[in-house]
């Protein structure tokens, strides 16, 4: 049941290596597209970062898995509460967990959306 997902093969120097190719800066996967995505640090994340992934709704996202940089921290309760009257999902984790995470989720054929601050 894998889906047609990019795989995140590294990470790293301020950028990722998809299955797609390089993509430099943080990055947000929706509905199997990976896009830039311009947050940088933790204290940066808006809701207005999620709005294509509460956009999608719970038929294409189950949950988002940010990234949240080098350090695992907690987002912003705006982000937090936008997500859950969503009715999406959230778990957050540092980037380099996060994103071995999306390749098994995404290849268990979950639907998640994934939001990842390069490091």
């Amino acid at each position: 049941m894998a889906r047609d997902a990019p795989q995140i093969d590294a990470y790293g120097d301020g950028g990722f290596r998809l299955s797609t190719g390089r993509h430099e800066g943080s990055l947000l996967i929706v509905r199997d597209e990976a896009r830039a995505w311009p947050v940088r640090a933790m204290s940066e994340l808006a809701p207005e970062h999620f709005a294509e992934v509460i956009e999608a709704g719970r038929a294409d996202v189950e949950f988002v898995l940010l990234g949240a940089g080098q350090a695992n921290a907690l987002p912003p309760r705006a982000v937090r509460d936008a997500l859950q009257r969503a009715g999406i999902g959230l778990e957050f984790m540092d980037t380099a967990a996060a994103c071995r995470l999306y390749n098994i989720l995404t290849a268990e054929g979950r639907k998640l959306a994934a939001a990842l601050i390069a490091v």
